[in-house]
This record gives C-alpha cells, structure tokens and sequence, in this order.
C-alpha cells in the first residue's frame, strides 16, 4: 500500500493486505515478494511458497467479494491477478532471478545472449555444420547431433547447478555492491543459459523434422 493508510477506516496502520482493525480489503503492492510477505531472496522453499499461494488464494478469490463493496472488488480482482502472476515467476527459478535483475537494473542481455560464450566456440560450430548436413538430407548426421545434443543438455543442467550456488551467495551476501557483484555474475550466467537453450530447442525441431 502506498499511502499505507485504509481506505475504509483511515487507519494509518494498515500495511498489509487485510486491514488490522475493520479487516478490510486493502489495495495489494506489486512488488510480488512483499505480496507473498516471504523475504527478498532467490534460494526459495518451493513448499513455503505453495502453501502461501493457496493461503491467499482461499483469502482472495474474487467470488468471496461479489456483494462487496466496489473498491474491495476491485482490490480482490487486482490481487488475484498478482497472486497468479506473482506464483508464476518466484516458483521458477530463472524468472525469480529475472525479477530482481530487473528491479536492480540488470536487464536482459538479448544482444550478449545472442553472442556464441568463447568457451563453446568449438562446440557450437561443430553443431551448426551437423545441423547443415542433417538439414540438407544427410540422414549420417543425426546420430551425432543426438550426440551433441545430449553434451549440451548436461551442458543447461551444470548451468543451473551454477545459478543455484550463485543464488545461495547472493542471499549471504550484504545489500549494496556485495549483492551487485553477485548479481553481474547470475546476469552473465543466465545469458549463457539462454544461449544454450536456445541451441537444444533448434536442435529439438530439426530432429524432429527429420526423425528416422
């Protein structure tokens, strides 16, 4: 709540989603953390969230609020949308860290992600010529990029062995330039990710143009 204040009985302590003292519908925050009422952290306990979710969902719904009044309605509808939206992104790993890149001004790396990570270099051209050669009829060429393939599916699979190390040390880490450092570094490693998956999906789709 941005004036913190309810709307129904002028509390002015009313900093939460249901007012503390006429038990009012408040309008919701955006901010999906302070929504949830759960810490600012990328390490989740996807249980802890879940349970929340239904909590709020058995609190929220926008049957309960149908002979409401107008403005709780609203706020019920307002804060179902977040709720859905707000579950969607923290339970997700990747749009979680995502979500607080973004509120700390890391924002996507599409030209960086699109760039070949010198490291793969060797790797990345070796699957674009067997992509060729399965592309232009050569049926030979599929083994191996099922080969390949797999090497760059482990290859996603290490990546978020990463971001959940590079997770733990963000939360540890002190507010300021400490989380900013770890946060360059997951923005980093998630353009790599992106990369690479992107990768397995093209991969995915000429197999499966040209299946045996």
């Amino acid at each position: 709540m941005e004036d913190h204040s309810c709307w129904r009985c002028g509390s002015t302590e009313s900093d939460s989603l249901f007012c503390q003292y006429c038990n009012s519908l408040q309008a919701p925050v955006s901010d999906y953390y302070r929504f949830f009422g759960i810490e600012k952290k990328l390490s989740l306990d996807p249980a802890e969230l879940q349970s929340r979710f239904y909590a709020l969902s058995r609190q929220l719904h926008p049957d309960l609020y149908t002979r409401a009044n107008p403005a709780e309605q609203r706020h019920s509808l307002e804060a179902a949308s977040i709720l859905n939206d707000g579950y969607r992104v923290l339970r997700d790993p990747v749009l979680r860290a995502e979500y607080i890149l973004k509120e700390n001004q890391f924002e996507e790396g599409e030209e960086r992600s699109r760039d070949v990570p010198p490291e793969l270099l060797e790797e990345v051209f070796e699957l674009n010529m067997q992509l060729d050669e399965l592309r232009s009829g050569d049926m030979d060429a599929r083994d191996p990029l099922a080969e390949s393939e797999g090497r760059f599916k482990a290859m996603l699979s290490g990546i978020d062995a990463d971001l959940q190390r590079l997770f733990s040390a963000y939360d540890a880490a002190a507010e300021g330039e400490p989380r900013r450092v770890e946060l360059a570094r997951i923005r980093t490693l998630l353009d790599r990710r992106r990369y690479v998956r992107n990768l397995v999906t093209e991969v995915d789709k000429v197999l499966a143009e040209h299946a045996s």
